[in-house]
Formats: C-alpha cells, sequence, structure tokens
C-alpha cells in the first residue's frame, strides 16, 4: 500500500509540473525548468553523501575502530542482503541515525555517538535495521525523483516571477503565473512531504524484518524523538530530513504542521510497528 501511495504522490507532482509548465512557460517553459531541477539534484544524487558527511561531523569508522557497531551492522546487512555500507559516526550526545549514498553499493549508514550510548542492543538492531531498509528500498533515488520535480516546480514559479505567465501561443495568463509563484511551490512540497512520509513507514516495516523484531526499534523511536526535544544537533532542515527522527523536533507535529513534516508522527510510526508485532505473534 506505501509504494501505492508513493506512485501516485509522484504522478501528483509530475501532473502538476504539466498544468503549471503549461501555463505559465508553455511546453518549452516546463521543459527548461525540469532540465535545471534535474541538473541540480543529479550533482546532489552523486555528491550526497560527501556532503551529508560533512553537514553532520560525521567521521567514517573502521572494524577496528568501532568493533561492535562494525559487527553489528554487518550482521544485519547480511539478513538484509546488502553490500557492506561505509560506517559512520557522529560525534552528538542526540541519539540519532541517517542512510545516505546514490545506490547499495555506495551507501553509508552513520549513527550519533548518542545513539551507541542511550540504546540497548535490540533498540540498535532497530534503528541500524531502519537505515540498511532506506538502502535496501532505494529511497536516495526516489527522494531525488521527488526532489527534481518539485523543484522543476519552484524553477516555474521563479521564471512567472520574472516573466510572468505565458504558454507556447503567447498568451498571457497572469492568474496563473500568480498561482505558479504563490501555490505551486507549496503543494508540490507538501506533495514530497508526503512522499518522505510513506517511505519511513516503509522503512520502518522492512527493517523490523529485517531485524526480526519491530519492538526494537518502536521502543527506540520514543526513545529518539524524547531525546530530540532536549539535545540539540546543528544541522540544516534539508540535511535534518534524513535522520530516523527529525533532529529540529521542538514540537510534535500535529494537524496542519503535519503535513510540512518530513517525518510521519512517532506515535504513528509506533503503533504501525506494535501491530506488526500483534500479527506476527497471532
Amino acid at each position: 500500500m506505501s509504494n501505492i501511495k508513493v506512485f501516485v504522490l509522484l504522478a501528483a507532482l509530475t501532473a502538476l509540473i504539466g498544468v503549471v509548465g503549461g501555463a505559465v512557460g508553455g511546453q518549452s517553459g516546463m521543459l527548461v525548468a525540469l532540465g535545471l531541477a534535474a541538473a541540480m539534484n543529479v550533482f546532489m544524487y552523486y555528491n550526497s553523501a560527501r556532503a551529508v558527511l560533512r553537514a553532520y561531523g560525521a567521521q567514517v569508522v573502521t572494524a577496528a575502530e568501532a568493533p561492535e557497531l562494525y559487527a553489528m551492522v554487518d550482521r544485519l546487512r547480511q539478513r538484509a542482503q546488502l553490500p557492506m555500507p561505509t560506517v559512520a559516526i557522529v560525534p552528538s550526545e542526540q541519539p540519532n541515525a541517517f542512510a545516505t549514498g546514490r545506490n547499495p553499493e555506495h551507501a553509508v549508514v552513520a549513527v550519533t555517538t548518542g545513539l551507541v550510548r542511550t540504546l540497548n542492543e535490540p533498540e540498535l538492531e532497530g534503528v541500524i535495521a531502519h537505515e540498511l531498509a532506506h538502502i535496501k528500498n532505494r529511497d536516495m533515488l526516489l527522494q531525488t525523483i521527488a526532489a527534481t520535480l518539485a523543484g522543476a516546480i519552484a524553477n516555474l514559479g521563479q521564471f512567472a516571477f520574472f516573466f510572468g505567465g505565458r504558454d507556447d501561443d503567447g498568451e498571457s495568463h497572469p492568474f496563473a503565473a500568480l498561482a505558479a509563484m504563490l501555490v505551486a511551490p507549496i503543494a508540490a512540497s507538501l506533495l514530497q512531504f508526503a512522499i518522505s512520509r510513506q517511505r519511513e513507514f516503509k522503512a520502518d516495516a522492512v527493517g523490523a524484518m529485517i531485524a526480526g523484531r519491530p519492538d526494537g526499534l518502536a521502543s527506540a523511536l520514543l526513545r529518539l524523538e524524547a531525546m530530540a526535544q532536549r539535545v540539540p544537533l546543528p544541522v540544516t532542515p534539508a540535511m535534518a530530513s534524513l535522520a530516523i527522527v527529525n533532529p529540529l523536533a521542538a514540537f510534535r507535529g500535529k494537524a496542519l504542521l503535519s503535513l510540512f513534516s518530513t517525518h510521519p508522527s512517532t506515535d504513528e510510526r509506533v503503533a504501525r510497528l506494535r501491530s506488526l508485532a500483534t500479527g506476527a505473534t497471532n
């Protein structure tokens, strides 16, 4: 069901480009905006791991430097039938983790020192399995596609701001230009955030299968969210979206605010994981 929802959301993003592009810049304007967004995101796709590690201040470690952590990642990645990822540690007391890299052969799993120190073994396994699930599901590629489409819509909004809205026949569309500037980028962001939330649900479910038990991850998520609200981890919002829980979370998103979150509510994630645990025991 999660994959179907993501497909629908991507289709909605694509349709939004068609509508806005046709009204604002015609077919040529739409193709230029899409090309610019694609070029920027392809660059980030190939250079993301280095940029993310630098933003978090993460240090790559070897098996000799972090034997227990390295062995756990190695054990779980074998269960997931993945190549061994690069392992990195972020020097932060906030317990958190993320995965990055353009494909399973160039993947990185990073954890904070606070995560290793705070969680017990089943919880730590659950978190690492979640990150390996992102790699297995190729979420970096999917998020790049979503970012490209959303970026194209933002480019069309800027095009409308500077040049006004005109279609291929040269007809002026001021209201379409206004919508492209104000409404379309917000709508695109909402769709992009919704895709991100669906991938978190999917990674939770696949991660639970990799770890062999959903309860470890469920327990870890509750601890991580509580700590994220007390212990800072200064990163940009764009980088924060990669973490297993939002490291910038100062509140639990509800109602309208949750639409602008890249992460689902922890309560819902835990409820789904516990339902998986219940189903496994029945």
